[in-house]
């Protein structure tokens, strides 16, 4: 691992084992894009990498010279409207009404190690040994702004980081009104784009299409990362699969409005771009100001898609997240929503409890409805203060008797959020995200509290961290369900309200850093309607997330599939819930619910009273099943064997650390009948190691090589391949089966 860097041609090369990440300086003193891919040697010129011919209807940057325009240069990060009329990276508004920048090269450092982003999430290292950093200085001398493209490369990962901070040296006020984290330019354009889209309920869905001439983009630009597309895209080879070939990822650590954006120009260069979205985006760099954009995780794989997603997951759960919980076992919970919904009192919630801990169940945790007035969505959000109506001891005396029983105790909050029903909204009405004199759109009947204040964060912070000091709280679930409308703040001028939508996620960025500074051993659960902000962001300050409020097993399947492409399990909760399920009324068993659920942060969101003595049988069996695996499942390498978005059946596996165990998920959604004959290929294993295959009941299928598990396969026929006779047990819809291998001595 290192950075090679050859002053005489001013050429950076950022390299491991993996990778090599090539630019330089090109003749007018921008940068250069060279070379992003499988590692190549340390030469001192790669120029020749430089391709840039005469174009007619071409402008050009030097007098009577037509070999250089920008319009056909790969560029490092690129602007707008001096030769070059591809989407830029940036974009400053000067006092006379200028766009036009030119930010040449000044100097560089390196060093070991890697800097924290003040203010955002991002990822780090324990030991200055496992990365190296290398920091680039721009400067625009009209202007007197400086630019500082930041990369950094980790040792273990084919994983480079970049970000842009721009500092205001100079005596205007200017507006940045476009400042991408990363921008990168590719030689062609022979790529698949693979995006993970949705809505509410149905999230990181994985879609595809190949790049053509023109601008693709998804983004968001509703205040939060949002359902409808994740901000994280791939790049893949057409012939590229889970296991073979070229990909690229580009990850996003960031939870509010983003952008990513492929544009192919008419020669078959590839721009891609990621970083915060320019709609309703500016930033007022006045002398002596700065603004620092988030960080873009960019990796590179020639082993497939799987091979692009465990560097990622090796990343995210041990150099993304962090703090107490990062490493230790996730408790088993059950969440008191889909048993109770608003109705219910400490009575009520005690007897569930009861019946958890008899179950095996470790946390309870109480959802929505306990504090101020809340007994409908209508009112109460705002006063965080416990309802004694319901709960007569308070939080703190149930928590307390949650305790007693031999369980930790859970709260949900949604602390970014006011009905108009409540104390805080009759005192505070200005705190509001809203625009003068317009009408202010409600969902579920709140609204978002203006957290670009720091005074509004502050209040919200003394109110839970009474209870959370006062009471024996383990887990919280940090909830958001509505998204901003109406972008304004009072306390910001005119010059600023570009700047809302950022200073809003700063503010739940600091709120969630002060609580689990001063609540260390707190696990935190992020949560916005699902699905709504899972991104790294979060991660950085929550390790699990609810995956989707969509608790059904058949939809969960492709949910948890396509979040895998980026996001390991141990950040996915995933719950078994009643059926018929509340989200698609579809009946499933009690045994593929639970064969789903294992692959993530495993739970319940049910009343335990409400299922038959044989069920609660199952669910004991589950959560003993669970403890004596869910190591493998929270550390393991995942890897994906059949996509449910185009077969009938889906499949994943995870591995231990030491290769000795593995535990596999096959799943078919509906039945066959006198089907082909099945078996799934399994990957991770050593191949000259005997693995001893069961099924979850302990019945031994047999001994096999790994070698034979991988390239013969596990045969899963069933009697669905032909008709079931004798003591054949026929498959029905949603069937599923787990597989255990333990290598053999």
């Amino acid at each position: 691992m290192g950075i090679y860097i050859e002053e005489s041609k001013q050429l950076f090369h950022l390299y491991n084992e993996q990778i090599s990440y090539i630019f330089k300086v090109l003749a007018n003193g921008q940068l250069g894009q060279l070379y992003f891919g499988k590692r190549v040697p340390e030469k001192v010129d790669y120029d020749y990498l430089i391709e840039n011919y005469y174009r007619p209807s071409s402008a050009y940057v030097f007098e009577k010279e037509y070999n250089f325009s920008l319009e056909h240069l790969r560029q490092e990060y690129p602007s707008y409207g001096t030769s070059d009329f591809r989407a830029p990276a940036f974009e400053i508004i000067q006092e006379n009404g200028s766009r036009i920048s030119h930010f040449t090269y000044e100097s560089y450092i390196s060093y070991r190690g890697k800097q924290p982003l003040t203010g955002l999430p991002a990822t780090y290292v324990e030991e200055e040994e496992e990365a190296d950093s290398l920091e680039i200085r721009l400067i625009d001398t009209l202007t007197n702004i400086s630019l500082t493209l930041s990369y950094t490369i980790f040792r273990d990962y084919p994983i480079i980081t970049r970000n842009a901070r721009f500092e205001n040296k100079g005596n205007q006020n200017c507006q940045l009104t476009k400042a991408m984290s990363l921008s990168l330019d590719l030689p062609d354009a022979n790529y698949e784009w693979v995006q993970f889209s949705g809505a509410w309920s149905r999230e990181r869905h994985m879609k595809m299409h190949k790049l053509s001439q023109g601008i693709q983009a998804i983004g968001s630009t509703r205040g939060a990362s949002g359902h409808m597309h994740n901000p994280f895209v791939m790049l893949k080879r057409p012939e590229t699969t889970e296991f073979l070939g070229e990909v690229l990822g580009f990850s996003f650590v960031y939870s509010g409005n983003f952008i990513a954006q492929a544009e192919v120009d008419t020669y078959d260069v590839t721009r891609f771009t990621m970083g915060i979205h320019p709609q309703n985006f500016s930033w007022l760099l006045a002398p002596n100001t700065q603004f620092q954009t988030p960080e873009v995780v960019l990796a590179y794989s020639d082993q497939g898609m799987n091979g692009l997603s465990q560097s990622y997951h090796q990343l995210y759960r041990q150099r993304l997240a962090r703090g107490y919980w990062r490493d230790k076992e996730r408790p088993i919970l059950l969440n008191n929503w889909e048993a109770t919904y608003f109705d219910f009192d400490e009575a009520r919630l005690l007897k569930i409890a009861k019946n958890a801990k008899a179950a095996g169940v470790e946390l309870f945790v109480l959802d929505d409805g306990w504090f101020s007035t809340r007994c409908s969505e209508t009112s109460g959000l705002g006063d965080w203060w416990a309802n004694e109506q319901r709960l007569p001891n308070g939080i703190q005396g149930l928590s307390q008797k949650i305790e007693n029983l031999g369980l930790k105790f859970g709260l949900w909050v949604e602390l970014e959020m006011v009905n108009k029903d409540s104390e805080l909204y009759r005192k505070h009405p200005d705190w509001l995200i809203q625009t003068p004199n317009r009408h202010a759109s409600h969902g579920r009947n709140q609204y978002v509290l203006d957290f670009s204040r720091a005074e509004v964060v502050e209040a919200i912070y003394q109110m839970i961290a009474k209870i959370l000091q006062e009471s024996k709280v383990s887990y919280i679930k940090w909830d958001m369900n509505r998204n901003i409308t109406e972008c304004f703040s009072e306390a910001y001028p005119a010059s600023q309200q570009g700047e809302i939508f950022h200073r809003y996620i700063l503010g739940v960025y600091s709120l969630y850093e002060r609580l689990i500074q001063h609540f260390p051993k707190i696990l935190f659960e992020s949560c916005a309607s699902g699905g709504g902000r899972f991104d790294p962001g979060m991660l950085y300050y929550a390790p699990q997330a609810w995956t989707s409020d969509n608790t059904d097993a058949v939809e969960r399947l492709k949910i948890q599939y396509g979040t895998s492409y980026v996001y390991p399990l141990s950040s996915m909760g995933a719950h078994i819930s009643i059926t018929p399920n509340h989200q698609v009324n579809r009946k499933t068993s009690l045994k593929f619910r639970g064969d789903v659920a294992f692959f993530g942060v495993f739970g319940y969101e049910l009343d335990l009273a409400c299922l038959s003595a044989e069920e609660l049988v199952q669910v004991k069996e589950q959560i003993q099943f669970v403890k004596k695996y869910r190591s493998i499942f929270q550390k393991g390498t995942f890897y994906r064997l059949q996509s449910p978005f185009t077969h009938n059946t889906c499949a994943w596996m995870v591995v231990s650390e030491d290769k000795k165990q593995a535990i596999v998920g096959e799943y078919r959604v509906l039945n066959e009948v006198n089907a082909p004959y099945k078996r799934v290929y399994l990957q991770g294993l050593q191949p000259q190691w005997h693995y001893q295959v069961m099924e979850e009941s302990g019945k031994s299928i047999g001994s096999f090589y790994g070698s034979e598990l991988q390239q013969i396969g596990l045969i899963t026929s069933d009697a669905a391949s032909g008709q079931a006779m004798g003591n054949q047990v026929l498959p029905t819809d949603f069937w599923s089966n787990v597989y255990l291998l333990q290598a053999e001595e």
